[in-house]
Order: structure tokens, then C-alpha cells, then sequence
């Protein structure tokens, strides 16, 4: 693809979310020509031939997306391929999409301006759409105010999204003005105050309940001065959008001075009462993607329900949580609960990032999951085909610009000496590449050698600065004699089976030039048997990287601790070790069993007892819980399954071999065995 073609995905992105609310199907159209144009990126495999690294995240926001189409297509399956429930499952199944979205916005290279600039399209169209409105009311202003303004669609879903649209304007208004474009950042600071306006005329409740959120989310990108007063402000600027609301005064005094709802949130309750009744009755299956509005029109036919409920609540229970549990049970729960919290979490932790652009975007992603977090309180946003669309855009977009972001960012150079220290034995086949790799990030290299029978200090000596060949006291005695040679004001401690990647030793030099940290975690990337696993036992990000002075290592004979003295700061970075655990898996059983038996020896010599053979085999299952499951190695398909498989069984030999220790060698008596 050209840059031209670039350019017309980046058209189609502003496309997309500027004309979201113009019409559904400018948002549609825009969003499968992007997944299009992805899915051929994919074929020809045009990113990955650029270099690129997926982000381990963006994988798991893949599985968040994935997960929720597969969960209701199981609900559709187990009623029975009911044609209500397929409509619904058609809606559903536009987030298989979210890959292809991602490849295309990655290649396409669209950062925060571009992103940024395609949100202030939605608070463009907002205004446009008003004012669009008033002149075909030939002026009726009045008119318009005292009516629920909805710019032609449902006022729910134009109230929410203008007010996200909004608030996201704020955000690109805040960046650009950081960006020294201080006319565009005040066209757009405007232009997003006048949507959240115009989103209050809409008089939706949900909104009330999202603003204080969505604002408390700006707090992140103001000054630490205007942090104070922004908590201030943030209540007195949703009390007076309660109080200039109808609607919601209207309800709030029902409820404060006659202790009762309006009809509209009666009609509510009852509705989510129904759902909850059918989530009881059918807490693993639910009553399936059809079942919901089965059942509330049978309801209404038996005279249970008010014949009012056929018009507004057959299609879904008004709450995402309750129609998730209604329709798909816990699997429907589960699939809610990662589609909205796997993003927020990503998008959260980089709220307070250096990088201006990674920060701002982070807000907006932020945002995006809070409020569809909150609008999904009284209505059901991932039945609604706007609303899931907007949904899928937005986040697939956001997060790709947010990485594509913090890859670009990596920029200063180190400004503190390092050394890299690894110890080895027998280890030819790594060492030049481990050295090669440390250099890269590394004023010094100390090789400490355990007596090696190959050539590693051969190859050690024309790689390293220091190379000395000792005894094998252990793994912590010797990884604190190789510190005890170090001369660097920061340690990189490595294993010869591992490599320093040269996005992680951007990421390493850019934080030296100025460390926000006394020390940090290098996320692993475990590549065995031709496959690089992202979960499971990658999950782990050990501790590599620290300022020398006062650090130390532990005795421990296998898995030694860095002991950080208390009060430091330890930060976790982005970019991946890379951790060749092993050759093959001749190899692997090999150093699985050695490395079972010193843990069994540490854990003995520190006073550790194990009285049955029930406890080793608890351990073994909750390792491959912990990996498989908890920690997605499923993610990493059959070589997953087998990493996992295979760290249950060093769990249990290190802990059968702990009660082994505790048992005699031989019979007490002898006389036993004749």
C-alpha cells in the first residue's frame, strides 16, 4: 500500500466516528471498508513486513472482543437457532472485526493528531446536527427546548454518544493545546462544550450518572494546580446539569418528597427483575439470545405484564449486566465484564504517562469504557447497532494509535552508565546473542562462568569486559558475586537465555535518560518450540533492571530474589525480554527436573515441610490454573497448554521432592525386608 492508500484510511477512520451520528450507515460502511482493507493487510501480511511487534494487549483486547461474539453465538446455539436470537447474534457479530480494524489502523500509522482530529468530527457533527434541526423548525427554539432532543435517532443512544463525542473533544482540545496549536485546541475546547450541551437536551438519565466520571477521567491531563480545583468544579458542574434537567429533577423530587419513581424507571425495575428471574432459572445457558423477548411477550399474553412493555422492552432487558445474564448466563456475565474492563485497564494504565500523545489517548480510551460502562446502567448498548459499532471503532482505533504512540516515543538516549552482569555454564549456543543484545543497552559486560566445558568463555571473552571462571555456589551467590564487579550506576542482570530486543532497548535508554524508577520489571517472552508465547508464562515480568547501590541478590541455591532496599520505586516497562527456556523438549524435561530439585533443596534447607502427597498435587493444579487459565496461556494455543502442562509438573516434583526429604532413606528396621 502506498502513502495514498494510508491517507484514505485515515479518511475513512474520520469518516466513521465524524459521521457517526450524522447516520448509522456512514459508521457501518466506514468501519467494514477499514476491516476490509485489513483483512487484506492480513493476507499479504504488508504489516508484519514492516517490523511491527504486536502488542501483547492488543491481543488480549482481541480474545475481550472474540470472547463476547462466542459466548452469545453459544447462547444462539443452545436455544436452538431462534431467529429473534440470530438478529441479535448479527449485531454481535460485528466485533469479529476488531483485528482487522486494528491491522489497518496500525498501518495506516494513525497517531494521536489524526485520532484526535477524527473525534472532533463527532462534536462538529453534534452542533451540525442542531443546528441542522432548528432551521427545519424554522427557528423553534423554544419548542425544541421543551421536547427530548434525539437529531433524528433514539434520544438515548444521540444523548449518550454526543456526550462521549463531547468529552472526548476535550481531550483532543487539551492535546493540541499541549501540541502548541492553541486556535485549534480552542475551536475544539468550544466545539466539545457546545455537544455536551446539546447532549443534556436530550434528557437522558444515563448521562447524569456518566458526566461526574467522564470528568473526574480529564483529571489525569490538567497541571497539579488545577487538579484541586478541577475536584471542585467537577460537583457543581453535574449539580447544575441536574438541576437544568427536567427530566432528572422531575424524578429526583418524585423520589425524595413521595418516595416514588417515574414511570419510565418503574417500567425499568420491572424489566430487570424479569431478567434477573430468567438468569435464575438458567444461571449457565441463560434463557437464550431469543429467550428475552420470548418471554416478556408471553409474560405480557398471560396478563403478568403491561401490554406497554411489547413496545419498549421486548428487544432487551435496558441494562447490558442484566440482558447479558438474561440471554447467555455466566458465560454472557463473563463476556460483559471483559469487554468493558480488559480495555479500561489497558487504557487506565497509561493515564499517567510522560508521553503527552500516549496520555491524552489513554483518557479517551478511558472514557470510551467508562461511559459505555454507565449508559449500559439503563440500556442495553451492546444490543444497539450504533452503539456496538461505535464501541468497536472507537476502542480499535484508540488503541492502536495509543501503541502505535508509545513504540514512536522511545526517543532520548541514556544518560546513566550500565552494566550487565550474566553468569553461565555450558551455554554456547546463547551467549553471543545474549551479549550482542546486552551491549545494546550496556557500558560493561561481566561474564561469571561455572566451569564450563564448551566454548562459552571462548566466545564470552571476545563479547565481554570481564570474564572470570569460578566454583557453583549456587544461583544467588553467584549472580551476587557478578554484581559485586559491577561498576555501572544502574545493574542489568540477564540469564544467558535471554535477549534484550531492540524496541525494549529503545524503551531502556529513553527511561535511563531520566529514570522515573529505582528499578524495573522486564516483562518476559518466552519463544519455545517456534512459538512466541505472550500469556501464560509470559505473564511474569521479573526484576532485571536497578540502581546498583545497596541492592543485593538473595542466597537462594534456584529462584534468587533482587532485594530492593524499601522505600524505591519499581515500575513495570513494555518492551519484551526475549526467554529461550530451553532447546527442545528433551531439554526441557532435563532442566525442569533440575530446577525441581534445587527448589526442593532451598525450601528444605529454609525449614519447609510437606506431610502428604495431597498437597504437592494441589500445587501442581493450581499452577496450571494460574498459567493456563488465569494468566490466558490458552492464548497461546497447544504450546501454551504444554508450557502450562509442564510448570504443573515442576510444581509437583519440587514439592513431592520436599517430602521425600522429610522421609528416612532406608527402612528403620532392616530386618523389615527379609
Amino acid at each position: 500500500m502506498t502513502s495514498h492508500s494510508r491517507l484514505l484510511l485515515s479518511a475513512l477512520l474520520m469518516a466513521g466516528l465524524g459521521g457517526a451520528l450524522l447516520s448509522s450507515s456512514i459508521l457501518a460502511g466506514a468501519t467494514l471498508l477499514l476491516a476490509l482493507a485489513g483483512m487484506v493487510l492480513s493476507v499479504r501480511k504488508s504489516l508484519y513486513k514492516t517490523g511491527w511487534d504486536k502488542p501483547k494487549e492488543l491481543r488480549l483486547l482481541h480474545f475481550a472482543f472474540w470472547f463476547f461474539v462466542l459466548a452469545s453465538f453459544l447462547s444462539w446455539t443452545l436455544e436452538g437457532f431462534d431467529y429473534e436470537g440470530g438478529k441479535t447474534l448479527g449485531t454481535h457479530a460485528r466485533f469479529i472485526l476488531f483485528w482487522p480494524l486494528i491491522v489497518a489502523v496500525t498501518y495506516a500509522r494513525i497517531g494521536a493528531r489524526t485520532m484526535f482530529a477524527a473525534i472532533g468530527l463527532i462534536a462538529v457533527s453534534v452542533i451540525a446536527i442542531f443546528l441542522a434541526t432548528i432551521a427545519a423548525r424554522q427557528g423553534a427554539f423554544n419548542q425544541l427546548l421543551n421536547s427530548r432532543f434525539g437529531g433524528g435517532i433514539n434520544p438515548i443512544s444521540f444523548g449518550n454518544l454526543a456526550l462521549l463525542g463531547g468529552m472526548l473533544t476535550i481531550v483532543a482540545a487539551i492535546f493540541f493545546t499541549r501540541e502548541k496549536r492553541r486556535i485549534v485546541g480552542t475551536l475544539l475546547f468550544l466545539a466539545g462544550t457546545a455537544a455536551i450541551v446539546i447532549s443534556m437536551l436530550s434528557e437522558t438519565r444515563s448521562n447524569m450518572v456518566a458526566l461526574p466520571f467522564l470528568l473526574v477521567a480529564l483529571i489525569p491531563l490538567l497541571g497539579k494546580r488545577l487538579r484541586i480545583a478541577g475536584l471542585v468544579v467537577i460537583p457543581l458542574l453535574v449539580a447544575g446539569a441536574i438541576v437544568t434537567s427536567d427530566r432528572m429533577s422531575h424524578s429526583l423530587n418524585g423520589l425524595l418528597h413521595d418516595g416514588d419513581l417515574d414511570t419510565g424507571m418503574e417500567i425499568r425495575i420491572e424489566v430487570w427483575g424479569q431478567a434477573w428471574s430468567m438468569f435464575r432459572e438458567n444461571p449457565w445457558t441463560g434463557v437464550g439470545l431469543g429467550g428475552y423477548t420470548h418471554r416478556i411477550e408471553s409474560e405480557v399474553e398471560a396478563g403478568n405484564l403491561s401490554k406497554h412493555f411489547i413496545d419498549c422492552c421486548t428487544g432487551h432487558a435496558h441494562n447490558d449486566l442484566l440482558n447479558n445474564a438474561a440471554t447467555s448466563g455466566i458465560p454472557g456475565i463473563l463476556s460483559w465484564a471483559l469487554l468493558i474492563f480488559i480495555p479500561l485497564a489497558i487504557f487506565a494504565r497509561h493515564l499517567f504517562s510522560r508521553h503527552v500523545p500516549t496520555a491524552h489517548l489513554a483518557t479517551a480510551g478511558t472514557m470510551v469504557c467508562a461511559g459505555y460502562f454507565f449508559f449500559g446502567l439503563t440500556e442495553a448498548t451492546f444490543n444497539r447497532t450504533l452503539f456496538l459499532t461505535f464501541y468497536l471503532l472507537a476502542v480499535a482505533s484508540l488503541a492502536s494509535a495509543m501503541f502505535t504512540e508509545l513504540s514512536g516515543s522511545y526517543v532520548r538516549n541514556r544518560a546513566r552508565r550500565v552494566s550487565a552482569t550474566v553468569i553461565t555454564k555450558n551455554e554456547e549456543d546463547h551467549i553471543a546473542d545474549c551479549l550482542t543484545s546486552a551491549r545494546l543497552v550496556a557500558d560493561e559486560i561481566i561474564v561469571l562462568d561455572s566451569g564450563s566445558s564448551d566454548r562459552t568463555v571462548e566466545i564470552a571473552r571476545g563479547l565481554a569486559d570481564v570474564v572470570e571462571v569460578t566454583d557453583w555456589p549456587g544461583f544467588g551467590v553467584q549472580k551476587q558475586r557478578a554484581l559485586e564487579k559491577a561498576t555501572g550506576e544502574w545493574v542489568l542482570s540477564l540469564d544467558a537465555d535471554e535477549r534484550i530486543t531492540p524496541e525494549l532497548a529503545r524503551e531502556i535508554n529513553h527511561h535511563l535518560a531520566d529514570p522515573d524508577a529505582d528499578a524495573y520489571k522486564l516483562p518476559w517472552a518466552v519463544t519455545i518450540y517456534g512459538s512466541r508465547l505472550d500469556f501464560g508464562r509470559s505473564g511474569r515480568a521479573p526484576l532485571r533492571l536497578f540502581r546498583r547501590e545497596g541492592v543485593s541478590f538473595s542466597d537462594a541455591l534456584v529462584h534468587e530474589r533482587i532485594l530492593i532496599p524499601a522505600g524505591r520505586k519499581v515500575k513495570t516497562l513494555r518492551g519484551r525480554l526475549t526467554h529461550y527456556t530451553h532447546r527442545d523438549f528433551g531439554h526441557s524435561l532435563e532442566k525442569s527436573a533440575k530446577y525441581a530439585w534445587l527448589g526442593s533443596l532451598e525450601k528444605h534447607r529454609k525449614g519447609k515441610k510437606t506431610r502428604t502427597m495431597i498437597y504437592p498435587t494441589v500445587r501442581g493444579v493450581m499452577t496450571f490454573v494460574q498459567v493456563f487459565f488465569i494468566r490466558f496461556g490458552f492464548l497461546d494455543g497447544a504450546v501454551g497448554y504444554l508450557t502450562a502442562v509442564t510448570y504443573a509438573q515442576v510444581t509437583f516434583n519440587k514439592y513431592a521432592g520436599l517430602w521425600t526429604l522429610d522421609r528416612p532413606a532406608r527402612p528403620k528396621n532392616h530386618e523389615d525386608l527379609q
